[in-house]
């Protein structure tokens, strides 16, 4: 059994839920344990970084510290979100890069009796640690139940394969680890030349319009290549391309519907799993259809119900409206 401290954060525990369950499943058929850092707080995404470096690298590097703590014997941390992972790599890489930031941070995280060594751990996103460690000789031996016949568009995103301070992947802009490993499960992969294209992280809160465009480059690029999914590995990807694909052809006035689904959802497909027990459901826009025609019932989302008022806050995303629903964007109105 190969065992490694494991880094969730936050998302895995709330709009990503199906990305924890799947991560869980399959982590179990390929006897990988996760050990969950004790105590982790979140990595600030990006926002925080734009602020002030200090307190913000402080912050991220409180993980590392409490994972050096609790190693016992792994020096290795999985992230499975691509900014968690990002974060992660950079503070560590920093640190031990420039000596004065990194005794700046050490000063820092001493105020409450903390210390992180730069360079100490590994930090590895999860597809990484499935493509290097694992092996797809090894991938091919659990799938019980491959997924011929259905069309995935491999969605990496911007921020996995890029600076790749350790050169894990074959290429910062068209890395086919992804495409690899779908292949594995006996999915066809189509050529998807946006694999690396920002999803517009939290431009949906900044300049919906941008954000909008953003998205509608990536559901429409797959959509030309007639991919029956597009599959992520990031909950931010994720949760964009999902979330507000409703949104976004209201603005556009379009049609499209891409399900997006993480790729251990359809790792665990193809191992035998249950779709229920994988997060297959939770998604805003359905994956029935898409599985369907391959010979796998899933769960149908249920509709969605309008959000009661909360106090003001941080911005969520609204409910996606339902195919048939009608969803206004200003004074328009356009059918789903």
């Amino acid at each position: 059994m190969s065992e490694y401290l494991f880094y969730p954060g936050c998302s895995m525990e709330s709009s990503a839920k199906a990305y924890y369950h799947s991560v869980m499943s399959v982590c179990k058929t390929m006897d990988i344990q996760l050990k969950e850092i004790d105590d982790w707080n979140c990595c600030g995404a990006t926002e925080y970084l734009s602020l002030e470096l200090t307190p913000a690298y402080a912050l991220i590097a409180r993980n590392l510290a409490l994972a050096e703590q609790q190693a016992n014997g792994s020096k290795t941390v999985v992230a499975p979100c691509s900014a968690c992972y990002l974060n992660l790599s950079k503070a560590d890489h920093y640190m031990h890069e420039n000596k004065a930031f990194g005794e700046k941070i050490n000063t820092a995280l001493a105020a409450g009796g903390m210390h992180y060594d730069p360079g100490e751990l590994v930090v590895r996103h999860l597809l990484d640690v499935v493509i290097n460690e694992i092996g797809l000789d090894k991938i091919k031996e659990k799938v019980v139940k491959p997924l011929t016949g259905l069309r995935v568009a491999p969605y990496v995103g911007c921020m996995l394969p890029r600076p790749d301070y350790n050169n894990r992947y074959s290429d910062n802009e068209h890395p086919y680890e992804l495409d690899d490993l779908m292949r594995a499960l006996g999915a066809e992969v189509i050529d998807f030349p946006l694999k690396t294209a920002c999803c517009g992280g939290h431009m949906t809160q900044i300049g919906p319009g941008t954000a909008f465009e953003l998205i509608r480059r990536l559901i429409s690029s797959a959509d030309d290549y007639k991919a029956d999914v597009l599959v992520a590995l990031c909950p931010m990807c994720q949760m964009n391309l999902d979330a507000f694909q409703g949104q976004m052809n209201g603005y556009f006035h379009t049609n499209y519907h891409m399900p997006i689904l993480f790729f251990t959802q359809l790792m665990g497909l193809a191992f035998g799993e249950k779709p229920e027990n994988l997060g297959f459901g939770s998604e805003f826009v359905s994956a029935h259809e898409a599985m369907k025609r391959i010979g796998i019932k899933t769960p149908v989302p249920e509709p969605t119900k309008p959000a009661a008022k909360k106090p003001a806050g941080l911005p969520m995303p609204p409910p996606r409206p339902r195919s048939g629903e009608k969803v206004n964007i200003g004074s328009e109105e356009a059918s789903q």
